[in-house]
């Protein structure tokens, strides 16, 4: 596909990210003018509820130093760029929540490493973004903060349906680029929370390998599983936003992987004819929507077309990820969020009587229902008694879920099936069904428990006229392939560049 070309500054949020640092590289547009635009669409854009947190001068101050960069001659690779974090990474300049009150009013002394280094590379935040809270969800409706623009609490809206969820739990990142509120913005993804709602809003987002980002300054969840990564518009634009966030980080993040950075976009104009797709039948039973198979099927007869070969391939522990990820996850949550006591930073209830009821009232006022949950499971299954019924057993079952994708990469090079079993559903549609949030990670949940690197690439339309999302998983180490098998099949499609507004409801691809 052709770059837009840049004629005013209101057809910058038109461009994706290598289309606009082009664009400041040449010096049609400023990195201030940039960052103002961006704040204007995001002020104008409010009722998305994307944004939890924006500070103009500080990112003005940010632009300007791009712009002196710029001239100097000493920019880094995205300079200028406008980008926005989930409100999962620690900022100085913003405050952090994770989405939840019992981080209000919470200001890091420090960055993250993810937010710092797109800073050295010269990117500028334009703020912090919605998330469910502590990144427990699927739908981004577990919230506790206002956004801006709001006096209260409210779930973000997708920008393709605004009664529809934007998949969760960065939905405020994945609506925000969609939106064109921003080229680019950070995730994390424990159990698929990159992918699905890159794939709920017809945007690119890829969760590299498990340690490939360093999660310094990332608010754990489930260390074990919690990953950073890009969501953009394309390939080629997540290609140069990894190339910038992955590399060791060793003496922060002992998970970190003592890998060199790279360029993930070395290999994005190979041909991928001969390329061996793995397609698990597990993807594609019982409970996938009609318009999400139609779409996912329709993506892949275009990479026959592209030369490429599929291949059969068995996942047969698929359907034990939900609960083997709802013990690990919950049992890593459990101990990660004990530090939120009320003593050291954060919410501390108003009245106590001493120290222990001090602990009780803050959580009880301070964390969510859906957090309050997890932290119940985990808790229960770290407990004398169960641990080996429950979490012993989940580590094994773990361990022979990463064995079966070893298996599938003797006989290809990628796997590809759906995102997530349906299309976005209606914001309150399933609040009071945990159980339903959590099958909707039934397809993205067991790439993340074997840390292996997966991207959503949007694969046309489904049910009313909503984006569906083509899951592509690689072995490990191998996002430069994926994001080569990525790029082909946008180079010969063009689902990735439509944006909310410019298909008629209800039509299909």
């Amino acid at each position: 596909m052709t770059t837009p070309s840049l004629t005013t500054t209101a057809d910058l949020h038109d461009l994706g990210v290598t289309g606009l640092l082009a664009a400041l590289r040449d010096r049609r547009v400023s990195a201030v003018e940039a960052a103002g635009h961006f704040l204007g669409r995001a002020r104008a854009h409010q009722a998305l509820g994307t944004f939890v947190a924006i500070d103009e001068e500080a990112t003005l101050l940010q632009a300007r130093a791009a712009d002196a960069a710029i001239a100097a001659g000493t920019a880094g690779a995205l300079a200028g760029l406008p980008v926005a974090h989930k409100d999962l990474f620690v900022t100085r300049d913003f405050p952090t929540s994770a989405g939840s009150r019992i981080l209000a009013g919470y200001r890091s002394p420090f960055d993250a490493t993810v937010v710092a280094r797109l800073a050295e590379a010269g990117a500028v935040t334009l703020g912090k973004l919605s998330l469910d809270e502590f990144a427990m969800g699927s739908a981004n409706e577990n919230v506790a903060v206002a956004p801006v623009g709001f006096v209260a609490p409210a779930p973000v809206r997708n920008p393709w349906a605004t009664d529809r969820v934007p998949g969760g739990s960065s939905g405020g990142s994945a609506a925000a680029v969609a939106a064109r509120l921003v080229p680019a913005a950070t995730g994390t993804d424990t159990g698929g929370s990159i992918r699905q709602p890159a794939a709920f809003c017809g945007i690119t987002g890829i969760k590299p390998t498990y340690g490939r980002i360093s999660r310094y300054g990332m608010v754990a969840f489930a260390s074990s599983l919690d990953q950073a990564g890009p969501l953009a518009r394309s390939a080629q634009d997540c290609a140069l936003l990894l190339s910038v966030l992955a590399g060791p980080d060793p003496d922060r993040d002992s998970t970190s992987l003592d890998l060199a950075a790279e360029d993930f976009g070395r290999q994005l104009n190979d041909d991928i004819a001969g390329l061996r797709i793995g397609v698990p039948r597990e993807f594609f039973g019982e409970g996938l929507a009609p318009g999400v198979r139609a779409a996912v099927d329709a993506a892949l007869k275009e990479y026959e077309k592209l030369g490429a070969r599929l291949v059969p391939v068995s996942l047969p522990r698929t359907e034990l990820a939900i609960p083997v990820y709802y013990v690990l996850a919950p049992a890593e949550a459990s101990s990660n969020l004990s530090r939120f006591d009320g003593v050291k930073f954060g919410h501390r209830a108003a009245r106590y009587t001493d120290l222990v009821d001090m602990y009780k009232k803050t959580r009880s006022e301070g964390f969510g229902d859906e957090v309050k949950r997890r932290i119940m499971i985990g808790t229960y299954v770290l407990s004398h008694g169960y641990y080996d019924a429950y979490y012993l057993q989940a580590q094994k079952i773990r361990r022979l879920i990463a064995d079966d994708f070893q298996s599938s990469f003797q006989d290809c090079d990628i796997i590809a099936g759906p995102v997530a079993p349906t299309v976005a559903w209606k914001i309150g549609e399933r609040a009071d069904d945990p159980l339903a949030n959590y099958l909707a990670d039934i397809f993205t949940l067991p790439a993340s428990l074997a840390g292996l690197p997966g991207m959503s690439v949007p694969a046309g339309f489904g049910e009313d006229g909503l984006p569906v999302g083509l899951q592509l998983i690689g072995n490990y180490f191998s996002e430069a392939r994926l994001l080569n098998a990525a790029h082909g099949f946008q180079q010969a499609t063009d689902h990735h560049v439509y944006a909310p507004g410019t298909r008629v409801t209800g039509a299909t691809s």
